[in-house]
């Protein structure tokens, strides 16, 4: 109770307090209203001179603009009337150049009009004068006739055959000359490129030959090989289909048959059958049975490895083992298999000289004589055997022909062709690659002297350099200088017509002009 009368002055002064700040709030605010409204008032004048600036530019700006769009209509409406203006001077001219010409075409008519009146009236003149001429002109062709004492048809003969004498003696002059021109260039290029193909293509050439004698360690050995009554000679020429021929050749037995491929399987198996010592029936047959494997793999493995010396990819199989069956092949005791391999070298280097493709050319080479691996087998020419087998296996038409025409079976049809037929010359005619019979060769050179006396006006022929060159020495009175080429190329034809050669046949045809005169 004692503690009331404090209470109650804290109260007053809490209330007094209170009303206190309530009244100078309402103070504050009242003056705080004030103060934005008069703020607010001047932002409105300040918004309202910028709004009348603002407005004030943008009449300007576009009074400007319409000034300059008009400014520049006003210059394309200018040129617009300039432009129009020339164009308008250009047609006048045009309307007046076209009058003239008008003018000028009606005149050139009534001249072309005058001269084609008068070109009439002159045809009709010359026609009355030919008639003329032509009545005179038999007047004095049948004068002729009685002076001459010929008809017009037999003087007509004899001028075409003096012209046509006179003709081919300058043919002949013509033809002489190109072709010393032609030869002094292409036999220059071309033994450029034959020198440098075979010069480049620098191998060791032998021409092997199949073995058929096997060498015996002692004369006994024939009674083993012969076996009782024979029965170890049959079983192997049965197993071999080689015929085993002993005679007195001293420890030596000879093998005989035209297929060299057996006849090698045949010395191979022979000769191990020597070393092993046992030879019957049964060991013979395992004995070539091993080794006829044994060939097969080898065969596969020539022909892959000349396909990979030449650099030559891609060939079928089947022509691969047909290529390694050629390194038991021999042609005049040339062996095939090295002249392939060496025909396909020569036709790349020659290729590469002038230009051609020397992988399609050295195809072609390694393949030309295919046709040798079967031709024991098959009836034909190797070369068109050849040309078959390369087309059934998928060679393209380029190798088929260079195959076919290599020894003049089919036209050449492409220069690759004609390489190879070159290359396949220079391999065979080189010396010592092949060998032929001394009948066949002296056959050749009678031949050749035959077919050159059979000309008229070939007085002597002498064939030289083993059959390769053919002097022929003609009658002076008969053949002039103009005639030789003419007869050289007509005994070539007929040469290559009707003879079988390696290589080529050089044609020299002599004329003679003697003045024989006696002091007495």
């Amino acid at each position: 109770m004692e503690s009331i009368p404090y209470l109650i002055p804290a109260l007053i002064a809490v209330i007094l307090g209170v009303g206190g700040g309530y009244a100078l709030a309402r103070f504050l605010d009242k003056s705080w209203v004030q103060s934005a409204k008069t703020e607010a008032e001047e932002i409105v004048k300040t918004a309202s001179k910028e709004a009348e600036t603002i407005k004030k530019e943008a009449l300007l700006q576009a009074k400007d603009k319409l000034f300059q769009a008009r400014t520049d209509l006003e210059n394309e409406i200018r040129e617009r009337r300039s432009e129009l203006s020339a164009r308008e001077v250009r047609l006048v001219k045009k309307e007046e150049n076209l009058e003239r010409k008008a003018s000028q075409l009606e005149s050139k008519e009534a001249l072309i009009a005058k001269h084609e009146k008068d070109i009439e009236q002159g045809f009709k003149r010359a026609k009355d004068k030919e008639k003329d001429a032509d009545a005179l002109f038999k007047k004095q062709a049948e004068k002729l006739e009685q002076l001459a004492g010929l008809s017009a048809q037999e003087a007509k003969e004899i001028l075409l055959k003096n012209v046509e004498d006179e003709t081919r003696i300058e043919s002949a002059r013509i033809i002489r000359q190109i072709e010393e021109e032609t030869h002094a260039q292409s036999d220059k290029k071309a033994k450029e490129i034959i020198a440098t193909a075979v010069g480049r293509y620098a191998a060791d050439y032998i021409a092997e030959r199949t073995v058929s004698v096997v060498n015996l360690p002692n004369e006994e050995m024939k009674g083993r090989i012969i076996g009782r009554e024979g029965r170890n000679i049959r079983a192997i020429e049965a197993a071999t289909g080689i015929d085993l021929i002993i005679d007195d050749t001293p420890e030596a037995v000879i093998l005989s048959g035209y297929n060299s491929i057996r006849r090698e399987v045949a010395r191979m198996a022979l000769e191990r059958l020597i070393n092993d010592g046992r030879i019957h029936p049964a060991r013979i047959e395992e004995v070539v049975k091993k080794v006829t494997l044994e060939m097969e793999e080898a065969i596969v493995e020539a022909g892959e490895q000349a396909s990979f010396d030449v650099g030559v990819h891609g060939i079928n199989p089947e022509l691969i083992k047909l290529l390694g069956k050629l390194k038991y092949r021999t042609s005049f005791a040339q062996n095939v298999y090295q002249h392939s391999v060496e025909v396909a070298f020569l036709s790349g280097i020659m290729a590469a000289e002038l230009g051609l493709n020397p992988k399609k050319a050295k195809r072609a080479g390694l393949l030309h004589d295919i046709g040798k691996a079967i031709d024991h087998e098959v009836e034909g020419a190797h070369a068109v055997i050849g040309a078959d087998i390369a087309r059934r296996y998928g060679e393209s038409g380029l190798i088929v022909n260079a195959i076919a025409a290599h020894h003049g079976d089919e036209e050449p049809t492409s220069m690759i062709a004609v390489l190879v037929q070159a290359a396949d010359t220079l391999s065979a005619a080189r010396p010592g690659a092949r060998r032929e019979m001394l009948e066949n060769y002296v056959k050749r050179l009678e031949d050749l002297e035959r077919i050159a006396d059979s000309f008229k006006g070939v007085s002597k022929s002498f064939a030289i350099q083993a059959g390769r060159e053919i002097r022929i020495i003609v009658e002076n009175s008969n053949i002039g200088d103009e005639g030789l080429s003419l007869l050289a190329r007509d005994i070539r034809k007929k040469i290559e017509k009707e003879l079988s050669y390696p290589g080529q046949i050089k044609i020299v045809v002599i004329r003679e002009a003697r003045a024989v005169e006696f002091a007495r």
